[in-house]
């Protein structure tokens, strides 16, 4: 494994692009795809990419916050004595790869915007403290956790079918949760990969003579120098705890009232809400938390450029029909016993071009349940196969490793040559699940 994962990480070194020239190639694959493959037109699919250009506005806005309040949050003085606390207790680089594995895969099963966030601070507090873990490893092992993230408290696919009026709901009704995340194949899935993985990314391990370390004194931020105290209004409001009390309170008090009236419910409004009402709380004045906030917007660059290439492939995908030719391609040569297992491998597939759960399900699932209820096959194992193909592709696909990139400072193929093997290793667990498992 140490010799195959030194030969991966070469390859990657060398070919894999940065992430903004991997999605114009992506971009322009698609497009020959499409004029191949649909009735598409060469104008249709630039018609396509344009009105899909700025599909995911919202949801990118949402990931820059998450992001940059998660970086606001971990450089406050009381947040980062607890992350210093939790790295302390790690003293070799194995441990440190097993802890950050399993800690990322518990947080990632709870929110995955949650997971993503915490798993490369906390990874990136124990680099300080264990100077001689492999670093590229310690945060693709941060990153791995996000593998398990659709089968966990918050799968947008078993969540969203478990709602009243869900736009499927005329052909396949309500369908619990009970049968799908805490279904016996996928509980089999989650357990395995939790219990397993920490200890395949220890595998992984460099040699010695191949590991790569970072200075602990580069991932020390910088302490933000505030203007000095002036004697008038403006000065004193900035320096005020009473506004911050005031502010926190009422943040507190709304999640609180979140919490009691709707249960233990993680979206990522809610995480982001959390994130930024204990960093004002934490950074104790309001010109702490705005100082943070300046440096933390400077790591979210890659989020606002590249995301909206990816809305314009989504668009093509969906409008040129070319994510329903994949689709039907693999339910074309299913059967009774393989179903599940080429539905899981179509929602990966579909994934590396539609890398957003609640896109792919409406491009995936008028073909895929269809395709249920001729075969008499069961609608919840259906939804969850396209569900884990989802998580199961954003393992080599960096449009989801962007945020824990930019916290940690590395670039895609600095991760990519350790998440290759992860997704071979996943990929045969998450298919004994769907083939195995009813």
């Amino acid at each position: 494994m140490k010799t195959l994962s030194r030969w991966s990480n070469s390859l990657m070194e060398k070919y894999l692009p940065d992430p903004y020239i991997f999605v114009t190639i992506l971009t322009v694959l698609v497009v020959i795809l499409g004029l191949i493959f649909t009735d598409a037109t060469a104008i249709n699919m630039v018609q396509y990419w344009g009105d899909g250009f700025w599909g995911l506005l919202s949801f990118t806005m949402q990931m820059v916050v998450v992001l940059a309040a998660g970086h606001i949050l971990a450089n406050s003085p009381a947040f980062k004595k607890v992350l210093t606390a939790g790295a302390k207790r790690v003293h070799s680089p194995t441990k440190a790869i097993i802890v950050v594995t399993f800690v990322s895969l518990i947080a990632c099963w709870i929110n995955w915007g949650f997971g993503l966030v915490i798993g490369a601070l906390f990874a990136k507090e124990i680099a300080r403290h264990v100077p001689a873990v492999d670093y590229r490893l310690l945060i693709a092992s941060a990153y791995s956790g996000f593998i398990i993230w659709h089968g966990g408290l918050a799968g947008s696919i078993p969540l969203s079918i478990a709602t009243d009026g869900h736009p499927f709901a005329e052909m396949i009704g309500v369908i619990p949760t009970t049968v799908t995340l805490f279904s016996t194949y996928n509980l089999f899935i989650v357990i395995v990969i939790l219990f397993t993985l920490p200890f395949f990314n220890r595998w992984m391990t460099p040699k010695k003579e191949d590991v790569i370390t970072v200075d602990p004194e580069l991932l020390v931020e910088e302490e933000v120098e505030l203007p000095k105290p002036e004697n008038n209004f403006a000065s004193r409001a900035e320096r005020s705890y009473v506004l911050t009390a005031l502010i926190g309170a009422l943040g507190i008090s709304y999640l609180v009232y979140h919490f009691a009236t709707k249960g233990f419910l993680l979206d990522l409004n809610i995480v982001n809400t959390t994130f930024i009402i204990l960093g004002i709380i934490f950074h104790g004045t309001p010109q702490r938390f705005l100082m943070a906030a300046q440096e933390a917007i400077k790591t979210t660059a890659g989020i606002v450029f590249q995301f909206p290439f990816y809305a314009g492939i989504m668009g093509m995908m969906t409008y040129s029909g070319l994510a329903a030719v994949f689709s039907n391609w693999f339910v074309s040569i299913s059967n009774d016993t393989t179903f599940y297992l080429f539905a899981f491998f179509a929602g990966g597939v579909v994934n590396f071009f539609v890398p957003s759960g609640g896109g792919q399900w409406a491009v995936q699932a008028p073909i895929m349940l269809e395709a249920a209820q001729t075969m008499g096959m069961d609608y919840a194992k259906t939804a969850m196969a396209i569900a884990w193909g989802d998580s199961w592709t954003n393992m080599i696909q960096p449009f989801w490793a962007l945020p824990a990139l930019a916290i940690a400072g590395l670039k895609a193929k600095d991760i990519m040559g350790f998440c290759l093997f992860i997704f071979f290793y996943t990929g045969i667990i998450i298919s004994i699940g769907m083939l195995f498992f009813s």
